[in-house]
């Protein structure tokens, strides 16, 4: 089944001309920027977010290690769904065959991410947990930009 190019979000190059149109001004500047550009821009997005939700949860008194997971799970929902509509083109899967793949490269840069945080978060950061939250999830964007641009959201060939 083919994905409705409604579905695709700007980044996709058959999406109709409504979700393109020049009275968006957001997606007419990220369809200008290269791709890569695009993925940090809404890295960035889901890092600001990240940040936010952890340190709500952790001026709760709750542990920083616990914090981090639920931080983790609202900024890649998030950048999930910028990603779909700003940075990569129209895959030609059924959203929800997408969302699969795009939650198996999350899981595995995500996990990259956590296992750095949580090293430093509990040696040489614990004194700033914010940091170290940064630090893993600019390793986690590493693995996560190659997977997404190679596997999740990588065009379905239809040969």
């Amino acid at each position: 089944m083919r994905v409705s190019q409604v579905e695709c979000g700007a980044a996709g190059s058959a999406a109709p001309a409504h979700t393109t149109s020049i009275d968006d001004p957001i997606r007419r500047f990220f369809e200008l920027l290269p791709r890569p550009l695009r993925f940090l821009s809404v890295g960035g997005l889901g890092l600001i977010t990240d940040l936010a939700v952890f340190t709500l949860i952790i001026g709760h008194g709750v542990n920083p290690l616990a914090a981090r997971v639920v931080s983790l799970a609202v900024a890649t929902l998030l950048t999930w769904r910028l990603n779909r509509a700003l940075t990569f083109a129209c895959s030609g899967r059924h959203p929800g065959d997408e969302a699969i793949r795009y939650a198996a490269v999350a899981a595995a840069a995500q996990a990259m991410s956590y296992a750095v945080f949580a090293v430093l978060v509990v040696t040489v950061l614990a004194a700033m947990p914010q940091l170290a939250v940064v630090f893993g999830a600019a390793t986690g964007a590493l693995v996560s930009y190659s997977g997404q641009a190679s596997f999740a959201f990588r065009p379905r060939s239809d040969a």
